[in-house]
């Protein structure tokens, strides 16, 4: 994690207009080990909980708190010490401290995936690579709802720089916002720079930290990466920059020593003990991330002054500087070799000896990238020069070559889904489980580089809410003027369904109309996902969804019976499904329940079926055992004991064979990722899904 290093010199002179204040109005900042210190500890905590604990430690707000003080600051600094008040010079920094090692752990990173990871996995680093050198990286994985949870083998391996492009969209903010009341402050009263720019960071703090407990409330996965959401951690960082005259600094020195000691304790101890209470990944940065920045402000501020108590001292240790002076570097290079580690041993952890050995490589890798790109930058000249042009010209080839796999990989798409082409006779999927159907020689349909393209319509129309959205969506396949009608509702698990049921609407006069959202199951009970985040647009949007049901009165809602167990193999019915089969039961709405189908996983680490085809020749490498995946009993009826409204439907004998559960069954795909079938494969399960709907519905 980067940020601004306490400068040295006041900065480029200029021919603009500059501010120019009294000299016991200036801010002086002499150079604190103490918060190089702080930077070390900062840093140290991120990879040990990284690396052992699959949890955030609240480091990367100290970094962020941290950021914000030094940037502004030296801003300020340079602006009221005469020097220029052009951006450019401002940015000309930023891309110089930023870039040439951004780029080259981005450029090592590409290595390492075309050497480790599936070359499926490699378009979707490509993506990565254009948006982490562009610095929108961080909207890029909230667009995705990407878990920052735990390191496995199936996140990306440059996920960590979300906090990157942050800092380089918040560094833009500032510069403008710097020059721009600077330029004109000093053609009015250069006494009102301070005082103004103090007031609009103030103001940018209090909006963005309103925006991110709003935000965190609603949606706390996209939060956790929302510049907005993220933007007053690094603007309280500056205000208190801005703050901190001469004058001020005095005073604060001038407080009781047992005063500013009492105020260390108490920050050192919260930073320390951060990431062991609170659960940041699923807490942060709404309320609670005033932990970790609070403690940040209060180090900052307990140290200064010739009389430093105890905590600054100990944050000045030679250890933490050490760690301190590299800290960056450590920050970059630490997630990639800690995924790539894990991929290469297919564990889910790194355990103790494995995450020493990973620490110990990151360290070295951060010594030597320190050595080789920041040093020479730092020293300016020739060797700056060549330095950064090598980075360059290396980053600009990799891109151009990630711009040629996507072409590449495109090429080799058909361009449009399988099931539309779909052949029974050569490819019939789950015919061959259900019906005994023969499966002859013939290549697998999706191909892996078709099967992300093989979805139900009602993603392709738009026809699913996405996590941001409350609004209920719904759509209407089948027979559109057929007089019965399922409503096929909840998330993702029923969606894709919809293939089977809009084939058999049309052909037995049957219409769906579709309540859908992304990651939802219908509940009336406090919703999280099954990574632990909250999400309670879903219980809103779920009693939406209800309220229309009630009016609507189709004679079946079509949705999902059980999910995975998060306790160890198998699946579980939740009580908050039975809640809901009972609410629709008073409303005179009968329930047609499936069971889920399996989710693909390894030791707890799930992994895509395309992924693990495209690093075999046998398809069976990458089945799983079904009593890992299903439950050996359906645990629904059980469930439903003493409600008269659900009818069940198992389609599992048509996923998975008696001890297996393949990815590829009958020539035709199983999973386009690693827990949702294939629109292929759900048309060939029409034939069962139609004989137990005729069962249930009475239809035909």
């Amino acid at each position: 994690m980067q940020f601004s290093r306490q400068p040295s010199s006041p900065g480029e002179q200029g021919s603009v207009a500059t501010i120019d204040r009294p000299n016991e109005e200036r801010a002086t900042t002499p150079h604190r080990q103490d918060l190089n210190g702080l930077r070390g500890l900062a840093i140290g905590l991120v990879v040990v909980f990284h690396v052992w604990f699959g949890r955030v430690s609240g480091g990367v707000d100290v970094f962020l708190v941290l950021s914000g003080y030094f940037f502004v600051g030296s801003l300020v600094r340079r602006a009221e010490a005469g020097g220029s008040l052009n951006p450019v010079p401002a940015l000309r920094r930023v891309f110089l401290r930023l870039f040439p090692l951004i780029a080259v752990v981005s450029i090592l990173t590409a290595l390492g995936t075309a050497l480790l990871l599936p070359r499926t996995r490699w378009a979707d680093l490509g993506d990565q690579l254009i948006a982490v050198l562009g610095f929108f990286q961080n909207w890029q994985l909230a667009s995705t709802a990407s878990d920052y949870l735990a390191a496995d083998g199936s996140v990306t391996p440059l996920q960590h720089l979300w906090s990157m492009a942050v800092q380089g969209q918040f560094y833009l903010l500032a510069i403008a916002l710097v020059s721009v009341i600077a330029y004109v402050a000093s053609r009015v009263n250069p006494n009102y720079f301070r005082p103004s720019l103090a007031v609009t960071l103030l103001v940018l703090t209090a909006g963005s930290f309103l925006y991110a407990l709003a935000k965190s409330s609603r949606h706390q996965a996209w939060a956790y990466y929302d510049s907005g959401a993220r933007l007053w951690e690094l603007a309280l960082g500056g205000l208190l920059a801005v703050l901190m005259t001469s004058t001020r600094s005095r005073q604060i020195a001038s407080l009781p020593f047992s005063v500013r000691a009492t105020i260390g304790w108490a920050g050192l101890s919260s930073i320390l003990l951060c990431g062991i209470v609170l659960d940041g990944a699923q807490q942060f940065p709404g309320p609670w991330a005033l932990v970790p920045v609070l403690a940040t402000l209060a180090l900052i501020l307990s140290g200064v002054g010739d009389d430093t108590p105890w905590t600054s001292k100990t944050l000045a240790h030679p250890a933490l500087t050490w760690l301190g002076s590299f800290a960056f570097a450590l920050y970059l290079i630490h997630w990639p070799i800690l995924v790539f580690a894990l991929v290469i041993t297919g564990r889910p952890e790194a355990g103790l000896l494995g995450g020493a050995l990973i620490i110990a490589l990151s360290v070295a890798g951060a010594l030597a990238l320190r050595r080789l790109v920041e040093v020479p930058v730092e020293r300016g000249g020739r060797s700056r020069r060549y330095t950064v042009l090598a980075c360059v010209v290396t980053a600009a080839a990799v891109l151009a070559a990630s711009v040629a796999w996507q072409s590449y990989a495109s090429s080799q798409t058909t361009g449009q889904r399988a099931v539309d082409t779909l052949d029974l006779p050569t490819h019939p999927g789950a015919l061959a489980l259900t019906d005994g159907a023969e499966v002859p020689k013939a290549s697998m349909v999706p191909s892996i580089f078709d099967a992300p393209l093989d979805l139900p319509a009602s993603t392709l129309d738009g026809c699913i809410a996405d996590f941001l959205e409350r609004d209920v969506v719904h759509c209407t396949y089948g027979d559109a003027d057929a007089d019965r009608t399922i409503a096929l509702a909840g998330g993702s698990h029923s969606e894709h369904w919809l293939t089977a049921l809009d084939e058999l609407g049309k052909s037995h006069g049957f219409r769906v109309d579709t309540y859908l959202k992304m990651g939802c199951p219908l509940t009336v009970d406090s919703m999280q996902t099954l990574s632990d985040n909250d999400y309670p647009d879903c219980v809103d949007w779920s009693r939406g969804v209800l309220t229309e049901l009630a009016d609507a009165s189709p004679d079946f809602v079509f949705t999902t019976a059980t999910r995975p167990s998060s306790d160890g193999p198998g699946d579980v019915t939740p009580e908050s499904y039975v809640h809901v089969w009972e609410e629709l039961g008073r409303d005179g709405i009968d329930v047609l329940a499936i069971r889920d189908t399996p989710w693909l996983h390894h030791d707890g680490v799930a992994y895509r079926a395309i992924d693990c085809l495209a690093t075999t020749t046998s398809p069976d490498h990458c089945a799983m055992p079904r009593s890992e995946m299903l439950s050996d009993v359906n645990p629904a009826p059980s469930a439903i004991a003493d409600l008269t409204n659900v009818r069940l439907l198992d389609l599992s004998d048509g996923v998975c064979g008696p001890e297996l559960c393949r990815v590829v069954e009958g020539n035709v795909l199983v999973y386009h990722d690693s827990h949702h079938l294939t629109a292929s494969y759900v048309s060939t399960l029409s034939a069962e899904l139609g004989r137990q709907l005729s069962v249930q519905t009475g239809w035909w």
